[in-house]
């Protein structure tokens, strides 16, 4: 197994793996931010860290498999404080996702249009 940069990202001999599409992307997501200027890698870290404290408080039994909802959690509420969005719009953007995954037949991939219905 290679290095991990994160020591708790999940990896094999070809670098990082996640469990799930939406894990890489708000990985991708967070590097991009970070590369773009719109926050320092040290605010990026202490977002998250507090994720996953609060989530250990709530009593997350840090096994690893919700490490990346603490990624998105933080994610959020960086983009929130540095004002590149919102918490309404984020919540009708989920909102708008979670319908065109109900809507999508098994198999099919994705698509924000299939939210209505």
């Amino acid at each position: 197994m290679t290095k991990q940069l994160f020591p708790q990202q999940p990896g094999d001999k070809e670098g990082p793996v996640f469990n799930a599409p939406w894990e890489a992307q708000a990985f991708s997501l967070v590097l991009a931010l970070h590369e773009q200027g719109l926050f320092a890698w040290k605010e990026w870290t202490s977002e998250l860290s507090q994720a996953i404290g609060r989530a250990q408080t709530s009593g997350d039994p840090d096994l690893g498999n919700t490490y990346y909802q603490h990624w998105l959690y933080a994610l959020e509420k960086l983009v929130t404080l540095k004002g590149l969005s919102d918490p309404h719009e984020i919540d009708e953007r989920t909102a708008n996702w979670r319908k065109a995954y109900l809507n999508t037949p098994h198999g099919s991939p994705v698509e924000l249009s299939a939210n209505k219905g």
